[in-house]
């Protein structure tokens, strides 16, 4: 009896032994560098266990041993705290980094840069195109709702949310400019200063003409002119659907349009595209200027001038500058 009770008893210790060391070695492997020779990203859906996430990090070669990452999990107690999303991995991540980097949910951000002057309608298409967004777009917002800037998001995340943030960050814009606007401006609302925020983006790409010509605009509304825009006359022909693939013509300027601002005075019945937070403050904070005409130079900017005569001439270079390319 005794024997078998020594026996037994150096058995028992042989375990424990063999346990200790396997403890010892399956911890060093976990916390050793793994096998990625650079950086990686890995995408773990929605409902993966750790069985599965073990095996993908495994397929993906950022672990080596599925078994160890396991192992690591469920020692330190962290084997249902592993979340969905898509992760970055750096280059010799040890299994338990890469099991950090899935508790903490730091999840690759990815962008979508919306651009200045673009319509809703198009807006919603970029949207609707772009990679790792889920869900549908009911609808599309107007025009002047949505503020152009670059967004940042996750995948996963909502279509509509995405859309709704824009929507939120135009009113935010609008809450902070709105306050600083000049005096005596021919508009009272934001809308208003909105709508004239998209022709002045329809009208020009160059930053420092906005303020330029939003005092065009300022000034003819002020002597009861009609801004006499294209881009709001293209937005009449296409009600915004669409790109309007050719040159205005004579013709397109008599249209019956509300939009047509050669043919309706004020200003349109509202926004054409998106302006950016610098048009919008453009037409809260117009330039200082007499100026009632403008027309393109021929180098990607504009010409100005405060009389009929010297806006004929600027007209006559701009053909000649036309003709000679």
């Amino acid at each position: 009896m005794k024997r078998l009770l020594v026996a037994a008893s150096f058995l028992l210790a042989l375990a424990v032994v063999g346990v200790g060391a396997f403890y010892s070695w399956a911890i060093s492997k976990f916390e050793a560098a793994g096998p990625l020779d650079q950086r990686k990203i890995v995408r773990i859906e929605r409902g993966a266990g750790l069985q599965q996430i073990a095996r993908e990090l495994a397929d993906a070669g950022v672990i080596a041993d599925p078994l160890i990452f396991r192992f690591g999990a469920r020692v330190g107690g962290q084997a249902t705290q592993l979340k969905a999303g898509e992760f970055a991995f750096p280059a010799a991540v040890s299994p338990k980094g890469a099991l950090g980097i899935i508790v903490s949910g730091r999840t690759v951000a990815r962008t979508l840069t919306v651009p200045e002057g673009r319509t809703s309608r198009k807006v919603v298409e970029l949207v609707r195109a772009a990679d790792g967004l889920t869900g549908k777009i009911e609808a599309v917002p107007d025009d002047g709702t949505l503020l152009p800037e670059t967004y940042h998001y996750r995948y996963g995340d909502g279509r509509a949310e995405l859309i709704a943030r824009m929507r939120q960050a135009m009113q935010d814009t609008l809450d902070e400019l709105w306050p600083q606007r000049a005096d005596g401006l021919p508009y009272d609302s934001r809308a208003e200063a909105v709508t004239l925020a998209s022709i002045i983006e329809g009208e020009t790409a160059v930053p420092e003409e906005r303020a330029l010509v939003a005092s065009v605009f300022v000034n003819r509304l002020e002597r009861g002119m009609r801004l006499q825009s294209d881009p709001t006359v293209r937005y009449a022909l296409t009600d915004g659907e669409r790109e309007l693939d050719r040159p205005l013509t004579r013709a397109d300027w008599k249209v019956d349009h509300p939009y047509n601002t050669y043919q309706t005075a004020g200003l349109p019945p509202g926004p054409i595209n998106n302006p950016g937070r610098e048009a919008i403050a453009a037409a809260l904070n117009p330039a200082d200027t007499d100026y009632l005409y403008f027309v393109a130079d021929g180098t990607g900017g504009h010409a100005f001038a405060e009389t009929l005569r010297e806006h004929n001439r600027n007209v006559a270079e701009w053909r000649r500058v036309r003709d000679s390319e």
